[in-house]
């Protein structure tokens, strides 16, 4: 990581400072005062034992349906495993009992097939799904995860936790298969319909190789299949006289991302005007994938992605208009709240900017001036803060845009760092002194 040179030797002082100078460097600072004061310690960012430090979590938490947890990478172990520490208290503790990933919503079918009955095999559900957009989903933090909540649903077949998936990126073939399967049982007069409007579409080779062809399409066939894709959707909307009404919204739920992918990918991806609204699309999408999973399980969910989706305002309004976090807040009002993680320093997996290469990158710490160069003076390794209760002048501090690491699949690209106030942003923030990368699993 580069800073500008003034501040070089005095980034170096302070990440060579035991801690009793560093709290030394602090003494007569008001907001980091305010923030030591208002810290709650975490023990630990890896799940399992005492969950006692996860009261403040809790609190917070409240009465909400919807709990969104971000990332500042998508690629370091100690956010994921935060978030599967917070999801299994929230389980025991909250009664929460979806767990939603910044993912496919036909990944999330497979992977929920497999948490509540035992169908299929986790490692190769994700080796066959987590490719290209969603690689760093194929981790062993996320597959630790997903063998808890097989193993929580062994214990209590009655009342299951559950996998969603609440993206578009990809559709995989089962989702296609649960359709026309649907039609051929109930109207399998419109079996030939529904294979001519589904035809090319339904992926017949690896997930990562699907996606990147299919942008490659020209835009006026990836607009005809999204025309196609829209009438198979109609031809569902009207339920069959005497038919199972579950099964019915569901399938039309799986017909409604089938049209999603295909209007996803209908953006012309060369117009920087369209990619943000495809970009404020997606969100909006997202978001009614969440809740349109809540109304209809009943469910109180954990909602996992990056920080720049799951907050209130977007890192750039010209890139992504509109967040899902605000969108969820329409929707939710208060029963939407939404969790920040930032670090220090640390490494993660992302790509290289071509896009060619998986790599563990290393930052050192945060420059001045940044939130988490403020974060991290406070004496905890790890800690929840809550910007809604902090008294002045950290309240005010928090309300304040400031440089904030950001990185998604890609490091690095022209900007890392953004203008964010946490306190307009999140509801709660965890902040994590240091991380390490993801464990990625085997891709073959």
């Amino acid at each position: 990581m580069s800073c500008p040179r003034p501040w070089t030797f005095l980034v170096l002082a302070l990440f060579l400072l035991p801690p009793a100078a560093t709290a030394a460097a602090t003494e007569g600072d008001p907001v980091v005062s305010v923030l030591e004061r208002a810290a709650s310690p975490l023990r630990t960012a890896e799940p399992g034992g005492d969950v006692g430090d996860l009261r403040p979590v809790g609190r917070a938490v409240g009465g909400a349906v919807v709990v969104g947890m971000g990332e500042a990478t998508h690629g370091s172990h100690e956010f994921l495993t935060v978030k599967d520490r917070v999801f299994r208290y929230l389980v025991e503790s909250r009664g929460f009992r979806t767990f939603a990933l910044e993912t496919a919503w036909s990944t999330g079918a497979r992977l929920d097939d497999y948490v509540v009955h035992g169908k299929g095999d986790p490692r190769r559900i994700m080796r066959e799904d987590f490719q290209y957009t969603y690689a760093l989903n194929n981790t062993a933090e996320n597959l630790a995860l997903v063998e808890w909540m097989r193993a929580y649903n062994r214990e209590h077949p009655g009342d299951p936790v559950r996998f969603m998936g609440d993206d578009w990126g990809y559709t995989g073939p089962e989702l296609y298969d649960r359709v026309t399967e649907y039609v051929a049982r109930v109207r399998p007069d419109l079996v030939p319909r529904f294979e001519e409007l589904y035809r090319g579409l339904r992926p017949t080779v690896p997930s990562g190789v699907y996606q990147k062809a299919y942008l490659a399409r020209p835009l006026s066939e990836r607009r005809e299949m999204a025309s196609r894709t829209g009438r198979a959707l109609k031809l569902l909307e009207s339920p069959v006289p005497g038919g199972e009404v579950g099964a019915f919204a569901e399938v039309l739920r799986h017909a409604t991302v089938i049209h999603q992918t295909a209007t996803g990918y209908g953006f012309d991806f060369e117009d920087p005007r369209q990619v943000a609204e495809a970009m404020r699309w997606r969100d909006g999408v997202m978001a009614d994938n969440v809740v349109w999973w809540h109304e209809h399980t009943g469910h109180r969910i954990l909602l996992a992605g990056h920080n720049n989706h799951i907050g209130y305002e977007p890192e750039d309004p010209k890139v992504l208009p509109r967040t899902q976090g605000a969108f969820l807040r329409d929707r939710l009002g208060g029963g939407y709240v939404s969790i920040g993680l930032t670090f220090g320093r640390g490494a993660f997996k992302a790509t290289d900017p071509e896009e060619t290469r998986m790599l563990t990158h290393t930052v050192g710490p945060a420059r001045p001036g940044g939130n988490e160069h403020t974060l991290d003076r406070v004496r905890h390794d790890r800690y929840v803060l809550d910007p809604r209760t902090v008294p002045a002048p950290a309240r005010h501090w928090l309300g304040t845009a400031r440089p904030t690491r950001s990185v998604g699949t890609a490091y690095p690209e022209e900007r890392n760092e953004f203008d964010i106030a946490l306190g307009r942003c999140f509801d709660l923030l965890i902040h994590l002194k240091r991380v390490r990368a993801v464990d990625l699993l085997p891709t073959a």
